[in-house]
């Protein structure tokens, strides 16, 4: 079985989660989406990042995105690390938690990977309102995520998609354009002469303008 690509579709599937039966991408239909694997429950690395993820939700649906998380431990387990977070560190898990427990969902999105082990790597989904698959991020299990980051690309993706336009390096701090984005490339020596005139650049190849 090929795995999803950039560009491609996201796979339906239907699967148990901490809020009920959930239908993706279907469930989702006109907006965005962080489907992330996590190794296991009741790990701290896990939990740190569930916090962090919660901390950031309303960022999140601010920007008309949602989160769904997975492992491959039963919705039981689920459950109660959620109420364990609650309880003992005073954050309420507001996002579904996908219950994988017989690995078809992680092994179809390729979150297992047989050198780190049997559990599910920290795998990041970005998928865009039509279903389709934005990013692609691959975390080990030892090392946790940066959630800013992922915020990070979910904005950019939506400001690419709006604007037509490509973002550089540390978007939006780079260390050449600052919070500018990248025009798109030239396709005749007319256009290349044409934008000189119209934007910023270091060269016809390379302009740059402020989104307003």
């Amino acid at each position: 079985m090929s795995l999803p690509l950039i560009g491609e579709k996201i796979p339906e599937f239907k699967a148990v989660t901490t809020k009920g039966v959930l239908r993706f991408p279907d469930d989702f239909k006109g907006k965005w989406v962080v489907l992330f694997s996590h190794p296991a429950d009741f790990t701290p690395v896990c939990t740190t990042e569930f916090v962090a993820f919660q901390k950031r939700y309303d960022e999140f649906k601010k920007v008309n995105t949602e989160l769904v998380g997975l492992s491959i431990d039963q919705v039981f387990s689920h459950i109660k690390w959620v109420e364990w977070i609650k309880e003992k560190l005073g954050i309420e898990i507001k996002f579904p938690v996908i219950a994988d427990d017989r690995g078809r969902i992680a092994e179809m999105l390729g979150m297992i990977h047989p050198a780190k082990g049997t559990n599910t790597v920290r795998a990041v989904f970005v998928i865009d309102p039509d279903g389709i698959l934005r990013t692609i991020l691959y975390y080990p299990q030892e090392l946790g995520r940066n959630m800013d980051e992922i915020l990070r690309i979910v904005k950019g993706l939506q400001i690419v998609d709006e604007n037509g336009v490509a973002l550089p390096a540390n978007w939006p701090n780079n260390e050449l354009v600052n919070d500018e984005v990248i025009v798109p490339p030239a396709s005749t020596t007319e256009d290349a002469e044409k934008r000189l005139k119209e934007y910023d650049c270091f060269d016809w190849w390379f302009c740059h303008k402020k989104i307003r």
